[in-house]
């Protein structure tokens, strides 16, 4: 074999075994393995079984599907890879320094818009307690009370005195005030996508009202907004017996729950009864109410016609303290339907000592008319 035939093909070769290394044979090179060069006839040596493992392999690579990676892509990826993520980095350093900006400036706004003293309707500032204060702690001090006394709003009632004080004479005063919630109580909300929010009015509101309105100051308190509630109320009650309304405002904030605070109405707590689904609402004075089971909506439902009678009961009856009477149903899931089963069992015990009376007088009867043949005979015989 003459030195052109053996130095190219040990070039190529060797060519092959170094990318091989790297990881990245090169098809050029399988190409002039395949050129029409006869090896020489002693080319069982090292070098010729190194080119036919490296023709082998390509073939075999070839056939899978798997194309040959470009000189030096790694290089070129691990640098892509690299700008990418520095890009990213400056664009999340940027995002946060503008949301930083923002913050601070809206920051300020809201402290020079709610720090400045109010004015009057000539425009004139009006002076307050923090007017000796520089004008930065002005500003910050005055911004803090109006969110506590924002915050204060929300949580407390509009007034310590939620109804204005019981009418007199000539006037007519109901000598008992029941509190009904609206929500779940007295409607049913239900949502649909045709209709939207539509409110479904309980069976027997007409007669509730109709039966307590001379023994009871009916008032519908409930933690609906005004706005939401108003027109529901005009809706239930186009005879106006619902004397007042209170709202939301009027409620105080606790744990989560809107609680009615009995204390704030206004009139004797001990002749006050609130009526709600929620044990929450009236949690301050447990005793003042009685926890229903909420309405799914139900027409065939009866429950407001045994509340009527309940109620009515226990204003004809003159009770002078009414948590004395729902202190006993305060542990009851229904006490509608407790009071209920309560009638009927002191109804069949009056029928029985009815009865025992009835059968104790006809025996007394029976003992007197006894008596009395026996004296009738007496008298004859001692005549005669």
């Amino acid at each position: 074999m003459s030195a052109s035939c053996v130095f190219p093909m040990c070039a190529r070769a060797s060519r092959g075994l170094l990318r091989l290394r790297n990881g990245t044979p090169v098809a050029v090179d399988v190409a002039r393995l395949l050129s029409t060069d006869k090896p020489a006839a002693g080319d069982d040596s090292a070098t010729g079984g190194l080119a036919r493992a490296i023709l082998q392999q390509r073939l075999q690579q070839q056939s899978q599907g798997q194309p040959p990676p470009a000189e030096g892509a790694e290089g070129a990826g691990g640098g892509g890879d690299k700008k990418q993520k520095e890009n990213t980095a400056y664009a999340k350093k940027m995002v946060l320094r503008l949301a930083g900006l923002m913050g601070l400036g809206g920051a300020v706004s809201v402290v020079y818009i709610f720090g400045t003293n109010s004015v009057d309707e000539e425009g004139n500032q009006i002076p307050d307690e923090f007017d000796k204060e520089p004008p930065v702690v002005q500003q910050l001090k005055r911004t803090v009370k109006y969110f506590q006394d924002y915050r204060q709003m929300i949580i407390e009632p509009t007034s310590p005195k939620l109804l204005p004080d019981p009418v007199k004479e000539p006037y007519y005063q109901p000598p008992y005030t029941l509190v009904l919630e609206l929500t779940d109580v007295l409607l049913h909300p239900e949502w649909s996508l045709a209709t939207g929010w539509r409110f479904k009015k309980r069976p027997g509101i007409d007669y509730l009202f109709q039966q307590l309105a001379p023994l009871y100051e009916i008032i519908i308190f409930t933690a609906e907004t005004g706005m939401t509630a108003y027109p529901l109320i005009d809706g239930i009650d186009p005879q106006g017996f619902v004397l007042y309304r209170l709202f939301r405002d009027a409620t105080r904030y606790m744990d989560g729950h809107h609680v009615k605070d009995v204390s704030c109405l206004n009139r004797d707590s001990s002749k006050v009864i609130v009526v709600d689904c929620k044990r929450e609402a009236f949690s301050l004075q447990p005793f003042n109410g009685m926890a229903l089971k909420k309405w799914d909506g139900n027409s065939d439902d009866r429950t407001l016609y045994d509340l009527a009678n309940f109620l009515k009961t226990i204003a004809l009856s003159g009770v002078d303290d009414v948590r004395s009477v729902l202190e006993n149903y305060a542990t009851e899931d229904d006490p509608v339907d407790a009071f209920k089963r309560r009638q009927a069992q002191l109804a069949q015990e009056e029928e029985q000592q009815q009865q025992q009376r009835v059968g104790e007088w006809s025996q007394q009867k029976k003992s007197g008319l006894s008596l009395g043949s026996i004296a009738s005979r007496f008298w004859r015989s001692k005549q005669q």
